[in-house]
């Protein structure tokens, strides 16, 4: 017996043995990793929803009166963002987030390979 239940579980905490780092190409991330991971993730996504709050409920609606008063190309800056600054602002956030995760998933070693080479 090597102190394992039929499921491969430790029988005395439950918790099935790690394999080792580089043996399986299917293996995931240590749990304290997993929760950094998430962590990071939840935190670049709080951040740039927090940036497009800004800019459509702040730039749109708050502070649409100060903006106003700034011209660009024959429209009010405030007019502007209200109607197509923030949309402009979402596509770039989603490239931006495109580009941190990709980072982050190197990062953690997740990010997808490309195999055809």
């Amino acid at each position: 017996m090597d102190g394992t239940d039929r499921h491969g579980r430790c029988r005395l905490s439950g918790a099935r043995p790690e394999p080792e780092a580089g043996t399986d190409p299917t293996t995931r991330p240590a749990p304290g990793s997993r929760r950094a991971y998430w962590h990071r993730n939840l935190t670049y996504v709080g951040i740039l929803l927090g940036v497009w709050f800004v800019v459509s409920y702040g730039f749109g609606i708050l502070l649409v009166d100060q903006l106003n008063t700034i011209r660009i190309g024959g429209f009010q800056l405030g007019f502007w963002f209200a109607q197509q600054g923030s949309i402009y602002v979402f596509v770039i956030l989603i490239f931006v987030y495109v580009r941190l995760m990709n980072r982050l998933d190197h990062s953690f070693d997740v990010d997808e390979q490309d195999d055809s080479a």
